[in-house]
């Protein structure tokens, strides 16, 4: 009797955890999480980068077309037919600069704005010629 009294009393100890395993487990639960949350955070907004980008490169095809029928460039996005999609409008503020010229020119900006505005890109830029430009490197 005495022998199955000293193994319940050993089972009942192997039940649950120490304070010390506990306290391992939440020191490695932060580390991860200290490191994927900054990493997720900078994958949405690469997301969003991407479909203002996608955006503001329509802007620049059709003020192309814009001009082939007006010989000039548009002012506005709503001048060309376009609003930007919720998710876009926002987190930037989509702008359009004109030069009545000659040449007659155009640039269309994407800035970061509200949750966007941490990017590391900045402002992202597209004019007549196709030329993309960023605050960074590698953003478009």
């Amino acid at each position: 009797m005495l022998v199955s009294t000293n193994k319940l009393i050993a089972r009942q100890r192997e039940r649950g955890f120490t304070l010390i395993e506990l306290i391992v487990i939440m020191v490695v639960i932060g580390i991860l999480a200290a490191i994927a949350i900054p990493n997720y955070s900078e994958y949405v907004q690469r997301g969003y980068r991407s479909s203002a980008q996608a955006f503001i490169s329509d802007v620049a095809s059709r003020q192309a077309q814009f001009f082939l029928s007006r010989r000039a460039y548009a002012d506005t996005v709503a001048a060309l037919n376009m609003t930007p999609p919720a998710d876009i409008a926002n987190r930037y503020t989509i702008a359009v600069v004109t030069t009545a010229g000659p040449p007659a020119t155009f640039t269309v900006t994407a800035t970061p704005s509200g949750p966007q505005a941490t990017d590391r890109c900045g402002a992202m830029t597209i004019n007549q010629t196709g030329t993309k430009g960023a605050a960074a490197t590698r953003c478009w």
